[in-house]
């Protein structure tokens, strides 16, 4: 499928997304916090300036925070906060959707990761904790709300996980199974990771029809190296459109949701996310749907384990110095 040049060729159907390779920032104060969502919000001015036709900005996770990991409450939000009100009142303002990353304080334990999306009026139309946040490294309270989709632009179906969220097939799965046509994924990920970066976000789209759109922070802070990577990729698995590693460029491509959910009716060969519940469904009326997945249900039921569960040595985030938990997560922490 054609990006239509990057977006400027906008289709009656078409959701032009533009996914912003922000700048790293290393925020250490409430001002300093201040002054990063300033540039988040011109940003979202330019991303309207530059592409008349765009549906949606999208930020990535670390967007105002930077990859110090600080937990101080300085540099915290929180959703009916200052920093995420000036974020919707630039939506608004641009008659735009945006996608953005805050470090959300939480009274409870340690912060969440979260991710929000705002609509073209400014109101918050999905909201996010990470669920798997990047260990033994990140400090991060997982999340415990599961994973939602929201209806954008243009009748979209929409859904977000967060970095290191898409390196587990189940997640992306859950966004399809959802209803999800377009899923975005933000990140702040290194250079190391640039191989099971593209091939993730190639395989998460190709296993449940899904058009994924994925975006890391860009440049250096002075200490870590984002990559950028910006990253549309086709319900079949191909790469639409891709960035590299120029800081705050917005790179654009138009999305057809429309055809996902052509591809889902029609596909019969490789309509991955509809035989997984309907196994073998020429020799069997409807297809075998049961759960023969050992690790779903020892999971479902608190037991998951592996063979080798003993020998695993990094099962705290004590290597990078946070210190060794001692809450544990309970049906209060579930939400």
């Amino acid at each position: 499928m054609s990006s239509g040049l990057g977006g400027l060729n906008k289709s009656p159907n078409g959701v032009v997304i533009g996914l912003a390779q922000l700048q790293l920032p290393d925020p250490h104060s409430r001002e300093a916090l201040w002054q990063q969502t300033l540039k988040v919000v011109s940003m979202v001015g330019k991303a309207r300036r530059g592409m008349p036709g765009l549906d949606l900005i999208v930020f990535p996770e670390y967007s105002l925070h930077g990859l110090s990991m600080d937990t101080s409450p300085d540099i915290l939000c929180s959703l009916d906060g200052p920093e995420v009100a000036a974020l919707r009142t630039a939506c608004a303002d641009h008659h735009i959707w945006g996608c953005f990353s805050i470090m959300e304080a939480n009274p409870g334990g340690n912060p969440y990761n979260s991710g929000i999306i705002v609509d073209d009026l400014g109101e918050i139309r999905l909201y996010y904790r990470k669920m798997h946040p990047w260990v033994p490294v990140e400090p991060w309270e997982p999340g415990n709300q599961g994973i939602p989709v929201c209806e954008g632009p243009n009748g979209s179906t929409l859904s977000l996980i967060i970095c290191h969220d898409g390196m587990f097939p189940e997640m992306a799965r859950e966004c399809a199974y959802k209803g999800a046509e377009i899923m975005i994924r933000t990140a702040g990920y290194t250079a190391p990771i640039r191989h099971a970066w593209q091939i993730t976000n190639q395989a998460n789209a190709f296993t449940n029809l899904m058009q994924t759109a994925s975006v890391c922070m860009c440049g250096s802070d002075g200490t870590f190296d984002s990559m950028g990577e910006a990253m549309f990729v086709d319900f079949d698995g191909t790469p639409m459109a891709a960035g590299g590693g120029r800081a705050d460029e917005i790179v654009c491509c138009e999305l057809r949701p429309d055809l996902v959910r052509e591809a889902r009716k029609h596909w019969g060969v490789e309509n991955n996310i509809y035989q997984f519940g309907h196994r073998g469904y020429s020799a069997v009326k409807g297809g075998a749907q049961d759960c023969p997945y050992t690790y779903m249900h020892d999971l479902a039921a608190g037991r998951y384990r592996l063979p080798w569960e003993d020998e695993v040595v990094h099962t705290d985030g004590t290597a990078c110095g946070i210190p060794a938990p001692r809450r544990v997560f309970t049906a209060v922490d579930r939400g």
